[in-house]
């Protein structure tokens, strides 16, 4: 069996104790409260038991530990696949989208999602679903924006009257009107 990695020497097993207490993760409290019990000279297997864990988990905590610390031991997200569009694919992307279609040249009168995926894998061979694409441009600080439906033969005067209020029912020919039919 080999000999078990040393623990930094910077750190004592009161420190990792009070940085357990003040900590807001819980893994990374018992983690703590683990190494602090090597620190003390207890065995691995007696950390691994207060961890709960393995022993090769524990070896792993004090290669984390001894690397970058305390702040090691917290649970970090995992990166994600990279993104496929590098950053001129970005900018390419960006200055299409400012300048706006040209219905001569790309067909369409507005970017959809699905144009712009095209457009992207006709310029650079990227092939990329529309949901990605929406991911990139918001990435990017873009909204999407689709403007209000007007019906083509609505009556923009009548419109502006009925905002203005010049519409407003009047409420005593109503009643006149009610009162003679009950009549």
């Amino acid at each position: 069996m080999g000999l078990a990695i040393a623990l930094r020497s910077d750190f004592d097993g009161a420190t990792l104790r009070g940085l357990a207490r003040k900590t807001k993760n819980a893994n990374q409290s018992r983690r703590l409260l683990a190494l602090a019990e090597i620190y003390d000279g207890s065995r691995r297997s007696d950390a691994a038991r207060i961890g709960g864990v393995g022993l090769q988990i524990v070896r792993d905590w004090v290669m984390r530990f001894n690397a970058r610390g305390p702040d090691a031991l917290i649970d970090g997200k995992p990166p994600g696949p990279r993104s496929k569009l590098n950053d001129a694919q970005r900018q390419a992307l960006v200055e299409i989208v400012e300048s706006g279609p040209i219905p001569a040249i790309h067909g369409v009168v507005r970017w959809r999602l699905s144009d712009l995926a095209q457009w992207l894998h006709a310029e650079f061979a990227v092939s990329l679903d529309e949901t990605t694409v929406s991911r990139e441009l918001k990435k990017l600080g873009y909204v999407k924006l689709t403007a209000r439906p007007r019906h083509y033969a609505q009556d923009t005067e009548a419109l502006e009257a009925f905002k203005k209020g010049a519409l407003q029912p009047n409420l005593k020919e109503f009643e006149q009107s009610s009162h003679q039919t009950l009549q």
